[in-house]
């Protein structure tokens, strides 16, 4: 059997695969991000879902582990080693999350791969590996057209008194809005500051009739085509888009690119069963 693990910054999915390809289990966790989180927690989180698995009668052969933040040498071996000690396994693959997204969605065709969840990535592929990318650089540097970066504006906005008064008013009314809790999970959270801030987009899009608030959605998407889908040839492939964020305002982000000349060719919405599918066929 085959463990196929699809794990982005905010939840992961974990799939028991059998030798047919059929899907036999599914678990979910928390996300992990190798690059954000100490590799401590990201070993805990592993740890816990193997053991369930194990737990469950499952024996596992091969593992693909596709997991949000850079994956080095060594952060690929320690993972490695830990899955090896939970399973016998014959293979172990560690990858990232753009990796994932590029074969999720051109399999083994050539195309651009966008990722618009709490974070935001993109990569060309030429339908074995990545070929090119313009680095992210987290919702500090960059992140254009995340949920991270969208709440980072809004917060922002926020605490400047820049945003409408009806909004600021549902804001305080539902969520703890004073300046030292906001400051205190931005800059001193132990956990994931981008998370916190990307939880904010759902209240956000809420708000989306508002003009303040449509122009703070569609410049931040335009401003990921600007900064990272324009580096690529995007006349000659097919761009794919992959992420919750991304999905769940697909028709926004389609007008803003078309906007912008650029053709969306598809949407995945479940990077997991693309995956199963890769690794299978």
């Amino acid at each position: 059997m085959k463990l196929i693990v699809e794990s982005g910054a905010t939840k992961g999915d974990w799939r028991v695969v059998g030798d047919g390809g059929e899907a036999v289990a599914s678990f979910r966790a928390a996300g992990t991000n190798v690059s954000t989180m100490p590799i401590a927690i990201v070993n805990d989180i592993v740890r816990t879902i193997c053991e369930d698995i194990i737990s469950a009668g499952y024996a596992i052969r091969e593992v693909y582990m596709y997991t949000a933040g850079v994956v080095t040498e060594g952060v690929a071996e320690e993972l490695s080693q830990l899955f090896r000690a939970m399973f016998s396994c014959e293979r172990v693959e560690i990858c990232d999350d753009l990796t994932a997204a590029a074969r999720a969605a051109c399999g083994h065709q050539a195309g651009i791969v966008a990722i618009l969840g709490t974070g935001s990535n993109s990569c060309q592929y030429d339908g074995e590996k990545i070929v090119k990318r313009v680095y992210s650089s987290g919702f500090i540097l960059g992140d254009e057209g995340s949920a991270a970066t969208l709440g980072k504006l809004f917060i922002a906005d926020f605490l400047k008194g820049l945003v409408p008064e009806d909004i600021a008013a549902d804001f305080r009314q539902r969520y703890p809005s004073d300046y030292a809790t906001i400051i205190a999970n931005v800059y001193r959270s132990e956990s994931s500051p981008s998370g916190y801030l990307g939880n904010f987009a759902p209240f956000i899009m809420e708000h989306y009739a508002n003009p303040y608030i449509q122009s703070l959605v569609d410049g931040n998407f335009r401003a990921f085509i600007t900064r990272s889908l324009r580096q690529y040839d995007v006349e000659q492939y097919p761009i794919g888009v992959v992420g919750g964020f991304g999905n769940a305002l697909r028709d926004v982000f389609k007008r803003v690119a078309e906007q912008e000349g650029i053709h969306i060719e598809r949407f995945i919405s479940n990077p997991i069963e693309e995956l199963i599918k890769y690794h299978t066929i």
